[in-house]
């Protein structure tokens, strides 16, 4: 049976992976918590690729405090990009294929239709930019890394839009959302079957390279508030308020919907509309 070692074992990928991973009993997985493996820590690396001789590594470990990361750059820097540079090196000493999660912020924004993977990256801020330079250490360390690039990440674990959305409209009665920001949800459960579909196809044509991933259909933030206001039956009312109505300390792109033809195609990954994934999130919790 092929090892498979998985970092951020608490992050919303990493707790929907090991539901997801019950699945494939092929694997012997191996998931660690920041805790058990700092990404950042060489020695703990170099003792579990040693330990396991992993066929994959799968990377959800990641800084994702987006506004935070303007003013603590080097944690960003470091766990963001140099931690995985070093990942991807041990990954091509042991011929592990390394699948890294990245982020649709490594684009600007300016674009009026989905990105392709060959669209220029241009990060508007520092959290941006260090997931792009991650993405670049990556793919130069390890020929066999795939990178799947992803966007508004939910689940029924962790913190995120969602469940924020819920507190606050169970807390007021009304309350403003962005409305000039356009991209697609994911929820991570998706996420985490394209991620082991993946590997179970790997084997022998593997296809490396850089893969984007979400649900269908490109909605605003705004949008994706009044869903879960519907499927709730919530009273609070909602008002949507610009960008510049609504300043934060980094930068947001307003529009980072992503093409995911490639990864249809190379894998076979079927796609789920972000309101089904919405709604079967939403009655789990």
């Amino acid at each position: 049976m092929e090892s498979v070692i998985v970092s951020g074992k608490n992050s919303q990928l990493g707790q929907e992976l090991q539901l997801v991973a019950l699945r494939y009993p092929q694997f012997n997985f191996y998931f660690y918590t920041k805790e058990e493996l700092d990404i950042s820590n060489a020695a703990q690396l170099e003792k579990s690729f040693s330990k396991h001789h992993p066929a994959f590594f799968i990377n959800c470990a990641a800084y994702t405090a987006v506004d935070k990361a303007e003013t603590v750059q080097e944690a960003a820097y470091i766990i963001n990009a140099e931690s995985v540079g070093h990942i991807a090196k041990l990954c091509k000493k042991f011929n592990t294929t390394l699948i890294h999660i990245s982020s649709d912020y490594v684009f600007d924004g300016k674009n009026k239709s989905p990105y392709h993977e060959y669209d220029t990256t241009n990060p508007i801020n520092y959290y941006g930019y260090t997931k792009y330079i991650g993405e670049k250490l990556a793919l130069e360390n390890n020929d066999k890394t795939i990178i799947i690039r992803t966007s508004w990440v939910y689940s029924a674990f962790g913190q995120n839009f969602v469940k924020t959305m819920i507190r606050l409209m169970q807390e007021r009665s009304e309350l403003n959302v962005v409305n000039d920001q356009h991209g697609s949800p994911t929820y991570a459960k998706d996420l985490a079957a394209a991620i082991l579909s993946i590997m179970k196809r790997q084997a022998p044509n593997a296809e490396y390279g850089i893969y984007h991933f979400s649900n269908e259909g490109i909605i605003s933030w705004f949008d994706f508030a009044c869903a879960i206001k519907e499927l709730k039956h919530f009273d609070c009312n909602l008002h949507p308020v610009s960008t510049a109505e609504y300043p934060t300390p980094a930068k947001r792109p307003l529009y980072t919907a992503l093409n995911k033809e490639k990864i249809v195609v190379a894998y076979h990954i079927q796609l789920r509309n972000w309101k089904e994934s919405l709604k079967e999130c939403l009655e789990l919790l």
